[in-house]
């Protein structure tokens, strides 16, 4: 359990900013978060050369002189305002190619957790830093939560003394089982309850009475490996466990409409470090921007690492089991959905 304690708790947040109005809102999350955690906190803003280097280096040291005036606005207002007080703190601005230059923050920063605000714009590289989306939900070795544009922006922890509701969502790869231990510390050190989805695939048939059989039997094979995952999880409350069946739409539209049913705090999706990983599934960064931009909630995704990058603890492993009578009672009665 040492592994699963460790998986979530950040010693050093890093926001990337573009100053905008959905930063704002990662702002609120990224300091909440760093007073929760007494974690450092890190502000970070890169000032990008693509459509500056045609206009010539002053244009891009004006950009950046600028940038640097807002960035020093900003941290006087949150330090007059007492949001920075008690919090170590520093803010960066840097100049060049967007994704590698925020690598290289995180890298010397050694953030643990990325906070980053969504404009929630559809198409491929639209996300936050435009181009960069793709090579963030790719390539971050930091967990990464995104604050997307239905976000009410505020915090889910210390404004209310109910309980909040997490989802995770797998599909019982290795890289999506890999933001288990996240997603089992994080209902832990919030006192959340969490709920975990899996999609189950379509399966062929040439008749109806074929397609419900298989229908009924690959939902059955899904709760039965939620199941364990849920026994193996040594919560405090148990999971909810909802099994969907994937048919025509998108898994994201599966996601988002459990999320909202459950009125979910939080999201949690492990992804492939790459997509050039070989491995089939269906919860790719694809579906997670797919998510990030409709979610009325925040979204963390923790990436599955490859070669030498693997530093975070390893998926649980799951061992699939025939279920009896009594298990099939025991799943009704922790309201699976059918």
């Amino acid at each position: 359990m040492s592994l699963i304690a460790a998986a979530l708790k950040p010693r050093s947040i890093l926001i990337a900013t573009d100053f905008s109005e959905a930063s704002e809102k990662a702002l609120r999350y990224s300091l909440a978060l760093a007073r929760f955690y007494e974690s450092k906190f890190c502000l970070a803003h890169v000032v990008s050369s693509l459509g500056l280097t045609m206009a010539g280096p002053g244009a891009i040291a004006a950009c950046e002189e600028a940038v640097s005036c807002e960035a020093a606005d900003l941290q006087d207002s949150l330090i007059q305002s007492g949001a920075l007080t008690g919090i170590q703190h520093k803010f960066i601005v840097r100049q060049g190619e967007l994704w590698p230059e925020l690598r290289e923050i995180i890298r010397q920063e050694s953030a643990d957790l990325l906070v980053v605000g969504t404009h929630g714009r559809h198409g491929i590289g639209k996300l936050f830093f435009g181009s960069i989306a793709e090579q963030i939900f790719r390539h971050a070795y930091c967990p990464v939560l995104t604050i997307g544009p239905h976000s009410d922006g505020r915090p889910w922890f210390g404004t209310s003394s109910t309980h909040p509701t997490f989802l995770f969502a797998t599909d019982f790869g290795p890289a999506s089982l890999h933001g288990l231990p996240q997603a089992i510390a994080a209902a832990d050190q919030f006192g959340a309850k969490l709920a975990f989805i899996s999609i189950a695939p379509a399966a062929p048939s040439h008749t109806d009475e074929g397609s419900r059989n298989c229908q009924a039997d690959a939902r059955m094979r899904t709760l039965q490996r939620l199941t364990e995952l849920a026994d193996n999880a040594g919560l405090d409350l148990r999971p909810e466990l909802c099994a969907e069946f994937k048919s025509g739409r998108p898994v994201s539209e599966n996601i988002l409409e459990t999320a909202e049913r459950l009125g979910a705090d939080l999201i949690i999706m492990g992804l492939h470090y790459s997509a050039h990983t070989g491995v089939l599934s269906h919860l790719n960064w694809t579906t997670a921007y797919d998510v990030v931009c409709h979610a009325g909630t925040p979204v963390l995704t923790v990436n599955y690492p490859s070669g030498n990058l693997d530093i975070r603890p390893r998926p649980t492993q799951i061992t699939v089991s025939p279920l009896s009578q009594a298990d099939l009672i025991r799943i009704r009665g922790f309201g699976v959905k059918w």
